[in-house]
């Protein structure tokens, strides 16, 4: 785990390749899993506002789901998250001519027809978000049927998760996080290949190797400062 500002975030964030394909994955993100997208209280609005602008432009059997169920259900853990159909797709979902399924939302934005553009836990994915004791938890969340397409295309292109989401990141963080951001993860890679480089030898970069740690990274990647952060840090809301 790194620490950034008042979020913390799993190492693999710093050293995923990713950016996605949407021609060889077809959407899946919108289509694939077990319950619909995280959304925030505060996005329901906004969503029932699109939802009431775009409907028409819906599939009828997501409009029978919205109907019967709601947009928005509360899952098991009082956690809100967008409603399916039953073949799993998001009700905003709409297919092009070649089969690839697309935010209706995304769609009218990009059109200029609606002035936002998806909920952010979309527009992060396959980053996640949990809040613990106040803190925000990042978590990449790899599932091969997901994200398999824009991991190879991002090891050929040689684009870092880190980069492809900087829209989506900065629009949740603002533009001084998303800077400390992408120093530490350029940090911690550094340090890693530092260490593989040298994995007996003290490092210019890290200090000294813990002869304990078979070669992994020492553990100043940010632990160190987690404990201070979580009991010191007045979290932004």
């Amino acid at each position: 785990m790194f620490m950034v500002q008042h979020t913390l975030l799993s190492e693999d964030i710093a050293h995923a390749r990713f950016a996605c394909d949407i021609s060889r994955c077809k959407g899946a993100c919108c289509v694939v899993g077990d319950a619909g997208a995280p959304v925030s209280k505060k996005e329901v609005a906004v969503l029932n506002k699109a939802y009431s602008q775009l409907k028409d432009g819906l599939s009828a059997e997501a409009r029978d789901m919205v109907s019967a169920k709601g947009l928005v259900q509360e899952s098991g853990d009082q956690k809100l998250e967008l409603s399916c159909v039953s073949t799993g797709e998001c009700v905003f979902v709409q297919y092009t001519d070649k089969g690839v399924a697309t935010c209706a939302i995304q769609n009218a934005f990009y059109k200029g027809e609606f002035d936002w553009e998806k909920p952010i836990s979309c527009h992060l994915y396959p980053l996640r978000i949990k809040k613990l004791s106040g803190i925000e938890w990042i978590n990449y969340e790899y599932i091969p049927t997901l994200c398999s397409a824009a991991c190879d295309r991002a090891e050929k292109e040689g684009i870092y998760l880190a980069d492809f989401l900087k829209k989506p990141l900065i629009r949740r963080y603002g533009e001084a996080w998303y800077e400390e951001f992408v120093a530490a993860c350029e940090h911690i890679r550094a340090m890693k290949a530092e260490y593989s480089k040298n994995p007996r030898n003290e490092s210019s970069i890290g200090g000294p190797r813990n002869e304990s740690s078979s070669g992994e990274l020492p553990e100043k990647t940010g632990l160190e400062d987690i404990n201070k952060g979580i009991n010191n840090a007045a979290p932004k809301n």
